[in-house]
C-alpha cells in the first residue's frame, strides 16, 4: 500500500470521526436546527431586532400592592392586648381625689402640685393591657383600652372620674406597643419589632428604622408576608418606583435577603465565567465584555445566543408559542443576535440582562475545520514519516 492510499484511508477515518472533535458547543447552524426536533418544539427561537428589544425592555413587573387585599394606608394604630400604657391625671384644684391627702397614696401613683399650686397631678405606674383588653384606673375601675386610640381611652377615663375628681384631665401614653408593630429580620439587618407610627410607615421607612440593608440595593431583595400571602421585590425597585414602596400593616413580616444576580457565559469568549451584576442594570453588550469579548480565533460573530425563561406576558408580546415548561408557567426562549452587522452592537446595548441568563457564543465553522486538519496532521504525520524512512532504507 503506497503513502497516498494510507493518507486517504486515514483522512476518511478522520472525516467519520470529525463529529466527535472537542468543541465548546454546537455551531450556529446546529443551534438553529435544534429549535424543532422530531416534530416537537423544544424552545422558542427569537431573532433580536428593535421590536424585540422594545418588548423585553418594557417587561411588566408584578403589582406589589395588588398582591394583598389591603395595601393602602392602615388605620391609626390602636391600643392592643399586651401593650404597656402610662396614665397621668390632673385635677383643677387641690384637695381633690388625687390631691396630696392619703387618697393620693390610694391612687398608687405620685402626686405632684401643678404649676401655680392650684391643682395636682398623679401618674399611675405603667401597666400592661390585660387579656380582657382593660386597664385598671383608681376610682374609675376597669377601663377598656384594647381597640381604642389613646385619645379615646383618655375620654373614657375622664367620663368615669367626672363626678368624683375636680375637672379631671387625662393623658394616656403608650410606652411599649407590641400589638401594632411589624417584624423585620434577615441576614442583612439587626432583627427587630418596629411599632407603627400614626402617620403610617412604608417599607423603606421600616427598613431604615433598623439601620437599612448592609448590601448593595441591586443585590438585596425584600420579602413581605401579610395575611398568608408573600411577595418578593428587589430593593432597587423599591427605591426607584414609589408605587412599589407600599404601606406596611400591623403584623407584617419583612425579611431582607441577599441574593446577588449573576449570568453565565459559555462558548467562544475569552473567559467562561459566572459573572455577578455589579450595577443595577446591565445590557448584553456589557455582559459579553465582562467575559472578555469574543475570541478572535474561535468565535462566530453571527452566533451569539442568550437563553432565558420568559413569563407568559412576554411570550404573548413576542408572538411566539407558549410552551410553559416550568412549574411557574414560563417558556424557554433562545434569543439570537448577529454581531457581524454593526446594527447588532446597538441592539446589544439596548437588550437588558436578567438574573440567571445564559450567554453562548458559537464557534466559527472554520474553527472546526481547522481542528480537523490539525487532528489529521497528528495522525498522518508519523505514518508518512515512517513510510518515507521505510522507502529510503530500500
Amino acid at each position: 500500500m503506497n503513502i497516498r492510499t494510507v493518507v486517504c484511508c486515514l483522512a476518511v477515518a478522520g472525516l467519520v470521526g470529525c463529529a466527535s472533535l472537542p468543541t465548546a458547543g454546537p455551531t450556529r447552524d446546529q443551534v438553529l436546527d435544534q429549535a424543532r426536533k422530531e416534530g416537537q418544539r423544544h424552545f422558542d427561537l427569537v431573532e433580536i431586532d428593535p421590536r424585540v428589544v422594545t418588548a423585553v425592555s418594557a417587561q411588566p413587573v408584578e403589582n406589589v400592592a395588588g398582591k394583598f387585599e389591603h395595601f393602602g394606608k392602615p388605620p391609626v394604630p390602636a391600643i392592643g392586648i399586651g401593650d404597656s400604657v402610662s396614665i397621668s391625671i390632673w385635677e383643677a384644684s387641690g384637695g381633690g381625689l388625687f390631691g396630696s391627702e392619703p387618697a393620693a397614696g390610694a391612687a398608687g401613683g405620685v402626686s405632684v402640685p401643678t404649676a401655680g399650686g392650684g391643682g395636682h397631678s398623679v401618674t399611675i405606674p405603667e401597666q400592661v393591657v390585660g387579656a380582657d383588653g382593660g386597664l385598671s384606673v383608681p376610682y374609675a375601675g376597669r377601663v377598656r383600652a384594647a381597640g381604642r386610640t389613646p385619645e379615646q381611652v383618655q375620654q373614657a377615663i375622664q367620663q368615669a372620674l367626672a363626678d368624683r375628681a375636680i375637672e379631671p384631665q387625662v393623658v394616656v401614653t403608650v410606652t411599649k406597643q407590641i400589638s401594632d408593630d411589624v417584624t423585620v429580620s434577615g441576614e442583612l439587618v439587626s432583627g427587630a419589632r418596629i411599632p407603627l407610627s400614626i402617620r403610617g410607615d412604608r417599607l423603606l421607612d421600616v427598613i431604615a428604622s433598623v439601620g437599612g440593608a448592609k448590601s448593595a440595593p441591586y443585590d438585596t431583595y425584600v420579602r413581605l408576608a401579610r395575611d398568608g400571602q408573600t411577595t418578593t421585590i428587589a430593593m432597587d425597585r423599591l427605591i426607584s418606583d414609589p408605587q412599589a414602596n407600599i404601606y406596611v400593616w400591623p403584623g407584617d413580616t419583612i425579611t431582607l435577603i441577599k441574593a446577588p444576580r449573576t449570568f453565565s457565559v459559555f462558548g467562544a469568549t475569552l473567559n467562561n465565567p459566572v459573572v455577578p451584576f455589579d450595577e443595577e442594570q446591565m445590557n448584553l453588550a456589557q455582559a459579553i465584555a465582562k467575559a472578555g469579548g469574543l475570541e478572535d480565533l474561535r468565535a462566530d460573530p453571527a452566533g451569539v445566543f442568550l437563553f432565558r425563561f420568559e413569563p407568559l406576558a412576554i411570550v404573548k408580546t413576542l408572538g411566539v408559542a407558549d410552551l410553559a415548561t416550568t412549574p411557574e408557567g414560563e417558556t424557554p426562549v433562545l434569543y439570537h443576535l448577529s454581531l457581524r452587522d454593526v446594527n447588532g452592537y446597538f441592539l446589544a446595548e439596548r437588550f437588558p440582562m436578567h438574573d440567571n441568563d445564559l450567554i453562548y457564543v458559537a464557534n466559527a465553522p472554520l474553527t472546526e475545520l481547522q481542528k480537523f486538519f490539525t487532528l489529521l496532521g497528528t495522525i498522518t504525520g508519523p505514518v508518512i514519516s515512517g513510510a518515507v524512512v521505510s522507502r529510503g532504507s530500500h
